[in-house]
C-alpha cells in the first residue's frame, strides 16, 4: 500500500453501487462524495429526509454528473433495517460496497433503541450487522464480491466487551458504551472476514477509522445534566479534536481507501498514518488486542444473530 494514497488513485467505480449509512454530515457524507467523485452510484442513508435532501443537493453541486440519492434508514430500528434491505433488493440486483459508517457518540444518559438495545451498541452496532446479514445476498452477487467497510475508531482501544451487560443496564457510562460498539464493530469486520474466507463467499470485510475527525458527533455539546468527570472528558474530547485533530473530508480517507483500493486487503484494519494515528496519510492502523480474540468474536457473532434474528452464517 502506498503511503501517499489519494482518492485520484481510485478506480473508476461507474456502474457500480455504494450505500452509506450516515451520510447526510461529516464523514458518511464525505466518503460518498468521494465515492460519487469516481463513478459510483451512491445512495445515502439517514433518518431525516430534509437534512438527505440537503446532502444530496450538495453532494450534485461538487459533482456535477453524480448519481446519488437519499433513502431513509434508521439503525436504531431493526424494523426499519429490514424495510430498506427490502427495498434495495426490489431496486437493485446487486450491492458493490457497503460503508457501515453511521453512529452515535456518548449519548449522556442511557437510552434505548426502539428494540430496547442501549442506544450507541444498538445503532453503531447491531443495526449495522443486522443490515450487513440483510443485504448478503446483494454483496455476493456483486461483479468479484461486495466490499464491507466498517467504520470503527480509536475509541476501541479502551473497549471492553461487557457481555454480561452489553446494554448497560447495570452500569452505564458515556464513553464507555461508545467504546464497547466501536470495539464491536472491529471485531465484526475481522470475525466477517473469517467466516467469508472459511464459508468461500465473494465478500470481503475491511475496517477503518478516521483517526481524531472534527465532525458534530465529536465536538457537539450536550444540555443533559453530567457529572464534573463526564464534563471533564467531553471538554477535553472537543479540544483534543479541535488542535490535533483533522478535517471530515480528511478522516474519510481510511473509509475510501477501504472501500474503493485495490490495495485494501481482506481483513485489513487502515487508519491515518500520524502520530497516535489521529491525523495523517492512510496507512495500516494496529489493532487492539482486546480485538483479536477468537473466542470473543464467536461469542459476539453468535449474541449479535440471538439479538437482532439475523443469521449471517
Amino acid at each position: 500500500m502506498s503511503a501517499k494514497w489519494t482518492i485520484d488513485r481510485a478506480p473508476d467505480l461507474t456502474g457500480r453501487t455504494a450505500v452509506v449509512t450516515g451520510a447526510t454530515g461529516g464523514l458518511g457524507y464525505e466518503t460518498a462524495l468521494g465515492l460519487a467523485s469516481r463513478g459510483a452510484t451512491v445512495l445515502l442513508t439517514g433518518r431525516d429526509p430534509a437534512r438527505g435532501a440537503r446532502a444530496v443537493a450538495s453532494l450534485r453541486e461538487q459533482v456535477a454528473d453524480a448519481r446519488a440519492e437519499f433513502l431513509p434508514l434508521d439503525l436504531a430500528c431493526l424494523r426499519s433495517v429490514a424495510d430498506f434491505a427490502r427495498d434495495l433488493t426490489q431496486r437493485t440486483d446487486a450491492l458493490d460496497i457497503l460503508v457501515n459508517n453511521a453512529g452515535v457518540m456518548a449519548a449522556p444518559r442511557r437510552q434505548e433503541t426502539a428494540d430496547g438495545f442501549e442506544m450507541q451498541f444498538g445503532t453503531n452496532y447491531l443495526g449495522h450487522f443486522a443490515l450487513t446479514g440483510r443485504l448478503r445476498p446483494l454483496l455476493l452477487r456483486a461483479a468479484g464480491g461486495g466490499r464491507v467497510v466498517s467504520v470503527a475508531s480509536l475509541a476501541a482501544w479502551q473497549g471492553h466487551m461487557v457481555f454480561d451487560d452489553l446494554q448497560g443496564r447495570h452500569r452505564y457510562t458515556p464513553f464507555g458504551a461508545y467504546q464497547q460498539s466501536k470495539l464491536a464493530n472491529l471485531i465484526f469486520a475481522l470475525e466477517l472476514n473469517r467466516v467469508a474466507q472459511s464459508a468461500g463467499w465473494r465478500l470481503h470485510s475491511i475496517a477503518a477509522h478516521p483517526g481524531w475527525a472534527r465532525t458534530d458527533i465529536a465536538v457537539s455539546r450536550s444540555s443533559a445534566p453530567q457529572g464534573v468527570a463526564e464534563r471533564l472528558m467531553r471538554r477535553v474530547v472537543r479540544l483534543g479534536f479541535r488542535y490535533l485533530g483533522q478535517s471530515a473530508a480528511a478522516g474519510a480517507r481510511p473509509i475510501l481507501f477501504a472501500a474503493m483500493a485495490p490495495e485494501a486487503r481482506d481483513g485489513g484494519y487502515y487508519g491515518p498514518g500520524g502520530r497516535g494515528e489521529r491525523r495523517g496519510r492512510v496507512t495500516e492502523a494496529r489493532i487492539p488486542p482486546q480485538a483479536l480474540s477468537l473466542s470473543v468474536a464467536r461469542r459476539l457473532w453468535s449474541v449479535s444473530e440471538r439479538l437482532t434474528g439475523v443469521a449471517l452464517s
